[in-house]
């Protein structure tokens, strides 16, 4: 029997953080596309991993639990790895919410309720939270503390009151920023850590998704006019995921680490400010 890792979307990002934290683990990885999850496998198989791939959809409970429950053959659950969601080039409002909003608190609260004493998660939730206007107290509350089952009937999410995908997609973010606060209290209770990352551009096959959709000039303006002047990388990425879930880590939980090269200190206060 081994540690186990969950990693949860077959990606750059997920599989830079695995690799920089799953070394001698048994890595189980999911994806709603069997043949992405596959990829990922033989790639980190070929490096000297130990990985299984196999079908995971995050807008379901049950496909959750089945994940979870495959995993704990293999030994006790120590690191979760979140990388899974839709962006807002490739989904609707509804999908959007299932899977980035609702799939991702289902899935901090059903690990949460295994992971192993001294284990630690991270969640990639988006840039896109903090840009969009504060929320009332009483609204962060109920996004952070509603059973799961009712998140989706909240007076905030409901359709009347999402403008179009890109705030969908701001919602659900601000939503994961939440739940892990939450999260992390009840993740204590059984010696465990659970934080967020959140990051701006980074050069995925998502993320070309979105520079060749509708809001392309959009993001390039973006990284061109942020601080740093660049896109980030996956493994830019995983340096903080590698802090976080490291000892080093220790006394950071339920925290959310902003790492988009300064494009929302740009949007506030510098050139990518919006026009009024």
């Amino acid at each position: 029997m081994k540690d186990v890792m969950i990693l949860t979307g077959a990606g750059q990002i997920g599989m830079a953080i695995a690799r920089r934290m799953g070394y001698g683990m048994k890595i189980v990885v999911g994806d709603k596309k069997l043949e992405n999850a596959q990829a990922i496998a033989k790639i980190m198989n070929d490096a000297g991993f130990d990985v299984v791939p196999m079908e995971m959809d995050l807008s379901s409970r049950e496909s959750i639990m089945s994940l979870i429950a495959e995993a704990q053959k293999y030994g006790e659950i120590s690191m979760l790895v979140n990388a899974a969601g839709v962006s807002p080039s490739q989904a609707p409002i509804e999908a959007i919410l299932k899977v980035d909003l609702y799939g991702t608190a289902v899935l901090l609260e059903e690990v949460g309720k295994v992971i192993k004493e001294g284990g630690v998660g991270v969640t990639i939730s988006s840039q896109s939270g903090w840009r969009m206007p504060a929320l009332t107290a009483e609204e962060d509350e109920l996004l952070a503390t509603t059973p799961t089952e009712k998140l989706l009937k909240l007076p905030l999410l409901q359709p009347e009151k999402i403008r179009d995908t890109l705030h969908a997609y701001q919602m659900a973010k601000r939503c994961n920023e939440k739940r892990v606060m939450a999260e992390a209290v009840k993740w204590g209770k059984r010696g465990a850590r659970i934080n967020d990352i959140a990051p701006g551009i980074i050069v995925t096959p998502l993320a070309i998704d979105e520079f060749n959709g509708p809001r392309g000039d959009f993001y390039k303006n973006m990284f061109a006019n942020c601080p740093a002047g660049r896109p980030g990388t996956a493994d830019e990425v995983a340096n903080v995921a590698e802090l976080l879930m490291s000892d080093k880590g220790a006394f950071i939980t339920g925290s959310t680490v902003l790492i988009d090269g300064g494009a929302t200190s740009s949007y506030f206060y510098g050139p990518l400010k919006p026009q009024k």
